[in-house]
């Protein structure tokens, strides 16, 4: 019964409750509609940029994962889920907290450090410079070493749209419930401050990355723009390394319309439409049993079924975005809570400061942020939310699971009860619940 007060009530800022407005779901859908912030031309042009394939002449590297946004981000469509993996390594210190690697590159020569991502490519030995090399490998020093998938986009513009209070809402449901949880095993979610690039000295709850690491759709984007295919932009204007490097900074610069295109990788993903549900499995008794299941069995508590975004008119990413008509006073259905948790499989990787959000934001004070809380973090991850998991090959943050049985089994930590209530189930409780999972 609380779970499901959870799902039809909204706790504002004032500590009213109000009940959801009627009909005011997020459109749902993988056939590349805009969401109704854009119109169709407008957003077919921004998928354009998202899809854009970079070269060096571009500013391409010099260390880099892929040439176009659309490599991570593509299934079933472009803003989507991906297989791509990323590896992620650094080490703990004397004093027991996470440390930052030290990254040899060019027969070492010269150190990447500030970062944990290991990038898979490198635009040098090349015809201009033959002598470097700059491949990134991991010393044995790093004995910390993590995979991670890259996230499904589709939709966040929804999820950017939610006020920071319904986040922090869900921490004090969660922290301070006795529902089901004993002591040892209370869930109890993390809500972690993230500076916003381009309101300088403001943060906001993180939302975006597998720890969190952002709120703001545009700080996101600088951030993949520059560590995942080594553009930089007016937000992150330094590069990795400058070996190699022939391009002049920043490497984006605005278009006519006066947008880089970073605003239009943002612009891309507020319009996307939400994951649909595969509505026909969703309407079958199986399915219908499962999603009981789900609740009872205290999946939901984390795997949050509705939320609802800020009205419209809204300020939030301290004062540099307003929630539009399109984005505002919509319920949507994530079936995840958008916060950090120790579920058992955590890599241990706290977030770097200068790598997420550029060597200038390690010399200025951030509203509400907190070095500790990153540490605190380090073994902690973003509930993935399951919004169209049945696209999903490879599950879990890691992309280890590859039945969402196992996912479920491989829960810990706080989620350890609900894993145990879930091996309880008797074999067809099982299957529907699996199911119903399949219909998200």
């Amino acid at each position: 019964m609380r779970r499901l007060v959870l799902m039809m009530l909204v706790i504002s800022s004032s500590g009213a409750v109000a009940l959801f407005p009627q009909n005011t779901d997020a459109p749902a859908g993988f056939d590349g509609q805009t969401n109704g912030l854009v119109d169709q031309a407008t957003h077919a042009a921004d998928q354009d940029k998202f899809e854009e394939v970079e070269e060096i002449k571009d500013g391409l590297g010099p260390l880099y994962n892929a040439q176009s946004c659309r490599e991570c981000h593509q299934s079933p469509a472009s803003g989507g889920n991906s297989q791509i993996s990323e590896l992620r390594v650094g080490h703990r210190g004397a004093n027991g907290q996470f440390e930052n690697p030290s990254i040899p590159i060019n027969d070492g020569k010269a150190v990447i450090t500030g970062r944990t991502l290991v990038n898979d490519r490198a635009i040098c030995p090349n015809a201009q410079f033959p002598d470097i090399q700059l491949q990134e490998r991991v010393p044995d020093t790093e004995n910390i070493r993590a995979t991670r998938m890259a996230l499904n986009l589709m939709g966040d513009g929804f999820v950017e749209a939610l006020a920071d209070q319904t986040l922090l809402d869900l921490v004090k449901e969660q922290c301070g419930s006795p529902y089901g949880h004993s002591k040892r095993h209370r869930i109890c979610g993390q809500a972690l401050y993230a500076p916003i690039l381009e309101a300088p000295g403001k943060t906001a709850v993180g939302r975006f990355g597998w720890k969190d690491q952002h709120a703001s759709l545009l700080s996101f984007s600088a951030d993949a723009y520059l560590n995942e295919m080594g553009i930089t932009s007016k937000l992150i204007p330094d590069e990795v390394t400058l070996l190699c490097n022939t391009a002049s900074e920043p490497n984006n610069t605005p278009d006519p319309d006066g947008l880089e295109d970073i605003d239009h990788f943002a612009r891309f993903i507020r319009a996307t439409m939400a994951p649909p549900r595969d509505t026909a499995l969703a309407k079958t008794a199986e399915a219908q049993e499962g999603s009981k299941l789900f609740d009872k069995v205290g999946c939901d508590t984390c795997h949050v079924r509705t939320l609802l975004t800020a009205p419209a008119g809204t300020v939030i990413n301290g004062g540099s975005f307003t929630v539009p008509d399109a984005l505002g006073s919509k319920q949507f259905h994530p079936f995840g809570d958008f916060l950090l948790h120790n579920v058992g499989t955590g890599d241990g990787v706290a977030v770097a400061m200068a790598e997420h959000y550029g060597k200038a934001a390690t010399t200025r004070t951030w509203m509400k942020f907190s070095y500790q809380d990153l540490q605190t973090a380090a073994n902690k991850v973003r509930t993935a939310p399951l919004w169209g998991v049945r696209t999903h090959s490879r599950l879990m943050h890691d992309g280890e699971s590859l039945t969402l049985a196992d996912a479920i089994r491989r829960h810990k930590g706080e989620a350890e009860e609900i894993t145990e209530r879930f091996r309880r189930l008797k074999p067809k409780q099982k299957e529907a619940l699996l199911t119903f999972l399949k219909s998200l």
